[in-house]
Order: structure tokens, then C-alpha cells, then sequence
């Protein structure tokens, strides 16, 4: 009996060890964000992302610019209980209508319902430097238990003409297992408000 616990509780540490030994696996993301703005040619934006570990590799398009092409990768980091949070600091290249190299950053932090996710980058344009421009994305909302959230975001871009700098407005999403569909409403109070639509998925 003796003999069978010692060599349940090797197995056990066997095990263990070799769980916390195996390499971490790969994780992908995709999502498309549907433009529609005011005086402008609707635009689709692409979007996909690669983990594994520490590693995160994305791909963008339409995102600095449009028909603008960007590839980063970066560090991911995280931890906390009460709150969550995950920071991945990033290097990328754009190509295409604009060229150029940027420092940029994905954040999330997530307190019971609360969640605040941010991303951004600082563009060094190579042709002109007076084009380089940080650009963000952030958003403020709380979930539901049904996987209905809603809340604000705001955004800073120069990848169509704007009177407004920076961009504020409203969101509402659903999430569905591992996908969810978004709806964006920026400057509500323009005669003419901002709208995008996106449709995301993780796998």
C-alpha cells in the first residue's frame, strides 16, 4: 500500500513538472472593422494576431493609413487577481502609402465587469518626419453575464480627414463563445457621426 502512494506521488511530481516543462502553444486572432465615414470612401480594416508565450506577432492593414500595410511584433506580458492585466510592448514597420517605423503598445486591464483596453503607436514617418503622429484606440465598457457589453471609446487616427483630433463616441458589442460583433457610433453629435462595425474571433 506504502509502495503504491510513493509511486502515486512520484508519478504526481512527474507529471507536474512535465506540465509546467511543456511549451507553450500557439493562439490567433482575426478581425475586420468596417468604416463608414462621413464625406469619405468606406474602408474595410484587417487585422490578425499570432501568440505564443512571451511572443506576439500581428499583422495590420489599412491602419496607419489606408492602403498601408504593418507588421509588429512584441512582448506579451500579464499577471494580477483582483485586477488583470496584460501589457505587450511592440516594435512595427509600415509599408505602403506611408512608410515608416513605430513603438507601439497593447494593454488590457479587467476589474470584475470593468474592462479598459487601449492600443497605440507612435509612427516615425521615413519620407516627411512633420507626418509622423501617434495614433490610438481605446475603449471603457462593462459585460454582462448574457455577453452583451457596452461602453465608450475614443480614438486618435489619420487614416481619413477629420475635423475633430481625437474622436469620442459609444459602443455596444455581443460576444459569443469566442467571437464578437461590435458597433461603433463616433461624434454623436455631428450632423454626420462616424460608424464602424467590426466582426472579431480568437482560436
Amino acid at each position: 500500500m506504502r509502495g503504491r502512494r510513493i509511486t502515486s506521488v512520484l508519478l504526481g511530481l512527474m507529471l507536474g513538472t512535465a506540465a509546467r516543462a511543456a511549451p507553450p502553444v500557439w493562439s490567433y486572432s482575426a478581425a475586420a472593422f468596417g468604416y463608414i465615414v462621413p464625406d469619405h470612401a468606406d474602408y474595410l480594416q484587417p487585422s490578425g494576431t499570432a501568440d505564443r508565450g512571451v511572443l506576439h506577432l500581428e499583422g495590420r492593414y489599412n491602419y496607419e493609413a489606408l492602403e498601408t500595410g504593418s507588421l509588429w511584433a512584441g512582448y506579451n506580458l500579464g499577471g494580477g487577481e483582483a485586477v488583470a492585466f496584460e501589457l505587450t510592448p511592440m516594435l512595427g514597420a509600415a509599408f505602403g502609402a506611408i512608410g515608416g517605423m513605430a513603438p507601439g503598445y497593447r494593454l488590457s486591464l479587467e476589474w470584475r465587469q470593468l474592462g479598459l483596453s487601449s492600443e497605440g503607436e507612435y509612427l516615425f514617418d521615413f519620407a516627411d518626419r512633420a507626418e509622423s503622429f501617434f495614433y490610438t484606440w481605446s475603449e471603457l465598457s462593462i459585460s454582462t453575464a448574457s455577453g452583451i457589453r457596452a461602453g465608450l471609446v475614443l480614438q486618435k487616427t489619420r487614416a481619413y480627414e477629420s475635423p475633430r483630433e481625437v474622436q469620442r463616441g459609444f459602443l455596444v458589442g455581443f460576444h459569443f463563445r469566442r467571437a464578437e460583433i461590435a458597433a461603433y457610433l463616433f461624434n454623436p453629435d455631428d450632423e454626420r457621426p462616424l460608424g464602424v462595425v467590426s466582426v472579431s474571433a480568437a482560436f
